[in-house]
């Protein structure tokens, strides 16, 4: 994997950041610096601390910045539940974003684990491995082919 924007789990994230842009437009005017601004910087984060971890080129950092967007996720979930319970949100609109953020925090915290996982095990080495930090044009991140090959669970898995 040679970009951050090939990961699924970055990709659900932008989805559902676009999504709620679109529902919170039809917010009252009155939540204009409230909810709506939270929900949309909570979204916002998920998928900018994907990338931004990415960007690192560090695994620790990148796992890091992926505990932050899990952080972020479960602000951006506390905000929809405020705002379905004012009804600002129909039932079917909180249940279609719950499962995105279910499903992106499932996402998230496989990837986590693999990443925790693979820890030291660079080829050849005693220890664990310094990675670059500065961003390069190679992937710092096996592929998913490389761990399905090696046997272990793919980092982008809707599990």
């Amino acid at each position: 994997m040679r970009d951050y924007k090939e990961l699924d789990v970055w990709r659900k994230s932008v989805l559902l950041t676009t999504e709620l842009y679109k529902l919170t437009s039809g917010f009252p005017d009155t939540e204009r610096f409230g909810l709506t601004s939270q929900i949309r910087r909570a979204a916002t984060s998920v998928a900018a601390n994907i990338a931004e971890g990415w960007g690192r080129g560090s695994r620790k950092e990148f796992i890091q910045f992926l505990t932050i967007a899990r952080g972020s996720l479960t602000e951006l979930e506390t905000h929809l539940i405020i705002a379905s319970n004012l009804h600002m949100l129909t039932p079917e609109q909180f249940a279609s974003v719950s499962k995105s953020i279910q499903d992106i925090g499932k996402m998230l915290n496989r990837l986590i684990a693999v990443l925790r996982a693979r820890k030291g095990r660079g080829p050849g080495s005693e220890g664990p491995t310094r990675e670059p930090r500065v961003p390069s044009n190679e992937s710092r991140l096996p592929s998913p082919e490389t761990l399905v090959a090696s046997g272990e669970s793919r980092v982008t898995s809707h599990e």
